[in-house]
């Protein structure tokens, strides 16, 4: 099983053996989220995280940036964030607020790890997305954009969540106060990046680092993140019970046996995800 091809030319999808790479492709925008990308997106990480064969995504943006966003053209017009077709200055009709759907949602959910290969500018929406990866790797000419306080808007898509438990509360401040813009080394200082790496070798870097995810065993692989993610809210004692019962379950499977005999006959295992 593979994830199907993508409805729209603005999200490129790639499976590679075990990895499926999703590409944001409006280079010419610097892949500034459009309504199509959004709905995209979502279901692409939903399918993979659905399939079992697929044990690792890799994020990307075509051309020279990541993401410079949500598409403040469209905004503006009522397409996304907004009611389509309403002129400017009159009143919209009420919509109901559920992002339950929504990238940033998905992302956060879903037990498959995320890797995010970080090719140029993130900004905005593009920053928040790579927060929400678990792994981010940046070329050279990789950058933080922290500029919505520019914007007259919020980090809307949880980096007020995630950047202070990733760099801590006085830096997250720092950043977002000042709307600052970091450049790759600066990222790699703070913790964002895991590594920075020369442009031309970011993708090989990436699809390294996934496939090393991809001969692990799954379901160990997709509890440890699920465990993690719960842990952020659970008390210590909490989440000790729930890791024994997960454990038992791991205890019972085939890849169980499988790594126990792998490392009796001192050889690469083959997790089958059973």
């Amino acid at each position: 099983m593979t994830v199907s091809a993508s409805n729209t030319d603005e999200l490129l999808v790639e499976q590679r053996d075990r990895v499926v790479v999703l590409t944001l492709n409006r280079p010419e925008r610097l892949n500034a989220i459009s309504r199509d990308m959004l709905g995209e997106l979502s279901n692409k990480m939903v399918e993979a995280n659905k399939d079992p064969d697929t044990r690792c995504i890799v994020l990307t943006g075509a051309g020279r940036g990541f993401c410079s966003g949500l598409d403040l053209i469209a905004v503006g017009e009522g397409g996304i964030g907004s009611s389509e077709g309403a002129a400017k200055g009159q009143n919209r009709p009420r919509q109901l607020f559920d992002l339950r759907d929504a990238p940033i949602n998905v992302m956060w959910n879903i037990d498959t790890p995320v890797v995010c290969a970080v090719n140029g500018a993130a900004a905005g929406y593009g920053m928040d997305i790579t927060l929400l990866a678990d792994i981010r790797i940046a070329g050279e000419a990789a950058k933080m954009a922290a500029v919505t306080a520019k914007r007259n808007v919020v980090p809307e898509s949880g980096g007020t969540w995630l950047l202070p438990r990733l760099i801590g509360w006085a830096k997250a401040a720092e950043l977002y106060y000042r709307a600052r813009t970091i450049d790759a080394q600066e990222a790699l200082d703070l913790g964002l990046f895991n590594a920075v790496v020369p442009n031309e070798e970011l993708m090989d870097t990436a699809m390294q680092w996934a496939n090393e995810i991809a001969d692990n065993a799954p379901m160990a692989v997709q509890t440890t993140k699920r465990m993690m993610r719960m842990g952020l809210e659970e008390s210590y004692d909490t989440a000790v019970d729930h890791l024994m019962v997960h454990l038992n379950g791991l205890f019972n499977s085939e890849d169980f046996e499988e790594g126990v005999k792998a490392f009796l006959e001192k050889r690469k295992p083959e997790f089958s995800g059973r």
